[in-house]
Formats: C-alpha cells, sequence, structure tokens
C-alpha cells in the first residue's frame, strides 16, 4: 500500500448508517410538518411554569447559585456512580481496593465540606 491511497472501508456502513439516520429524522421532521396541527392562541403561546402564570419575563437571568448547584450535583452524581462496580466486586477485591475507595469517599467528603463551607449549598431568592 502506498501511502495516500488507503480507503478505509471498513467505515463505510458507519457512514451509510450516519447517512440515513439524518436523512430519515430530516425527512420525518419535514413529513410531520404537513400532517400536525397549528392552532396557536394566546394562553397556548405563554410560558409554562408548573400550571401557574408566569411571574417573569422569559428571558431573565437566573443566579449563579443555580449553575454551581447543579454543577455540583452533576459532579457529586458522577463520583457516586463510581461507588457501584467498587460494590459489585466488593468481596472479590483486596485490602488494597478497600483502602484505595475509602480514600475516594474521604475525597469525595472534603469536597463536599469545602462546597458547604463556602455555602455553595446554600439556596437564596
Amino acid at each position: 500500500m502506498r501511502p495516500g491511497t488507503y480507503v478505509p472501508t471498513d467505515y463505510l456502513p458507519v457512514l451509510i448508517m450516519l447517512i440515513f439516520a439524518t436523512g430519515f429524522g430530516a425527512v420525518t421532521l419535514w413529513i410531520g410538518r404537513f400532517f400536525r396541527l397549528s392552532r396557536p392562541y394566546k394562553e397556548k403561546l405563554i410560558a409554562y411554569e408548573s400550571g401557574n402564570p408566569p411571574t417573569k419575563p422569559p428571558r431573565f437571568r437566573f443566579s449563579i447559585k443555580f449553575y454551581l448547584i447543579a454543577i455540583l450535583f452533576v459532579v457529586f452524581d458522577v463520583e457516586a456512580i463510581f461507588l457501584y462496580p467498587w460494590a459489585l466486586v466488593y468481596d472479590r477485591i483486596g485490602l488494597f481496593a478497600v483502602i484505595e475507595m475509602f480514600l475516594f469517599i474521604f475525597l469525595l467528603l472534603i469536597g463536599y465540606l469545602y462546597a458547604w463551607r463556602k455555602e455553595a449549598l446554600e439556596w437564596e431568592d
């Protein structure tokens, strides 16, 4: 094989599937445009807030605390997922893995205490 003449034919089915999936999605949305009902009226077009009348305009700024709590939730949630495989093989792992998992939990606890001390978990309106 000469350099520059290699054609990765092993990826051809992936390319075909990608083209098919994109085309199917586009055609389905295009056809649905003609068959779905469109009856907009004032009440239907207002912002929905859990069945309550809107209290603020739809484009207002959220407090940075909202994003901070969301990021902390995601971080601690993802870290908690790492505990599941460890719990499945708990009876087959050695002392080193047990110590390592306690170290992991200890580091999570330090992160939680740091966030608590910085008042990152306080929710203010």
